[in-house]
């Protein structure tokens, strides 16, 4: 990352008012104005993915639509048997462990809520820039937020960490890899993190979403690591291309699912039977190389985007992991302001900055989640050149 973030502190502002994480997200504002510009817009705000879900996803649901009544009822609360072992072979866990949940954003609202509940602190330790759910599902259960900048790469400031989490913390929130900075993290930076949680009693919950879309081959699921205290949570929407399915897991210590298993009981009930059908064989009969296909795909438009970047004269970063790019282009912050007048004027629509947080609020996210990356780069850079 071509900024300096080492030096700033982690800031525990985010309390905010109790009806702060109630507000319309950022990202809806955004996509709500580019819907209503007057001129054709490339939309790079949202991480839904355009490429083509796998072939066995679409057969499953084929042939769920000919099942007989009794599948079309409830299925246990914590997700299809299928599924859950499909999933617990792929990340070597015991089925017990794992709950099926509506997306990785209900596996993440469970996992902060578990974290709260052992009463074990109130206090959430955050990256900054960070996925601005986090903090809001904090204030939600009533916690606070302390954020740590990144270090200048976008990688862990492990130190700064170390230094933020206390007796008062109830977990610190990982997302590898990242969103937005695209860091994937080195695994022995996670696991002293891990160490660090432990001597807190607090936990470590690290969403692994994007665990499919690691450039660097160096990515380690935290699953792997020898601690009790690890919640890891993950989806299939990036992955197979599905964020309507809504189609997510959650992977807690063995003495925190059960109270984890009736939270998403009581909300939910249960999941969505056809979708975690699809999902199953899917999982089952696609091979290695669907996802490298996308993995390809990814790194060409990465390459034609921070090319044309250049061009306009923007410093950027290079993803080494999912599929977000940040640029920072000179006397044009990343405000909401300014990501609306890119809108108007150039044709691109972005996420400000400063809905990540405070350290990189000079930058705008972009996302590369469509085929016109290209097109709306070469905007960009027209619209900075005639600046």
């Amino acid at each position: 990352m071509n900024d300096s973030g080492d030096s700033r502190r982690g800031t525990g502002d985010d309390t905010g008012e109790a009806d702060d994480a109630y507000d319309e997200p950022l990202f809806q504002r955004v996509i709500g104005y580019a819907a209503a510009a007057d001129r054709d817009v490339v939309d790079m705000v949202s991480g839904h993915p355009d490429w083509e879900p796998p072939a066995p996803l679409r057969e499953g649901l084929r042939e769920y639509a000919d099942s007989d009544p009794p599948e079309f009822q409830y299925q246990p609360s914590e997700g299809l048997s299928v599924l859950r072992e499909s999933i617990a072979a792929r990340r070597n866990v015991d089925e017990s462990r794992l709950i099926v949940t509506n997306g990785a954003g209900e596996a993440n609202y469970l996992a902060m809520a578990r974290a709260m509940e052992r009463d074990a602190g109130a206090e959430f330790v955050v990256t900054d820039p960070v996925y601005p759910y986090y903090p809001a599902r904090a204030r939600m259960l009533d916690g606070t937020t302390t954020r740590v900048p990144a270090r200048e790469d976008g990688h862990l400031d492990v130190p700064a960490i170390r230094a933020a989490v206390s007796a008062d913390t109830a977990a610190v929130v990982l997302n590898n890899p990242n969103n937005p900075t695209g860091a994937v993290y080195d695994p022995a930076a996670v696991e002293e993190i891990a160490e660090v949680t432990a001597t807190h009693d607090a936990l470590l919950i690290v969403d692994e979403v994007y665990d499919h879309f690691d450039f660097t081959g160096r990515f380690e699921s935290a699953l792997t690591l020898d601690h009790d205290h690890v919640v890891v949570t993950a989806s299939f929407s990036k992955s197979l291309g599905i964020t309507g399915f809504r189609v997510g897991y959650a992977v807690f210590p063995d003495d925190l699912v059960e109270e984890a298993g009736t939270r998403h009981m009581l909300v939910n009930l249960t999941g969505s039977r056809p979708a975690q059908v699809a999902v199953a064989k899917a999982l089952q009969e696609t091979p290695p190389s669907y996802y490298e296909s996308i993995r390809t795909t990814l790194r060409e438009r990465i390459d034609d985007f921070t090319t044309a970047l250049d061009a306009a004269g923007a410093d950027y970063t290079t993803p080494e992991g999912a599929f977000y790019v940040l640029a920072r282009f000179e006397g044009f912050p990343g405000t909401l302001s300014n990501v609306e007048r890119l809108i108007d004027e150039a044709g691109v629509a972005g996420m400000p900055g400063e809905a990540f947080g405070s350290a990189y609020d000079e930058w705008i996210r972009f996302t590369l989640c469509t085929d016109r990356t290209t097109e709306a780069a070469d905007r960009l850079a027209a619209y900075f050149e005639d600046r």
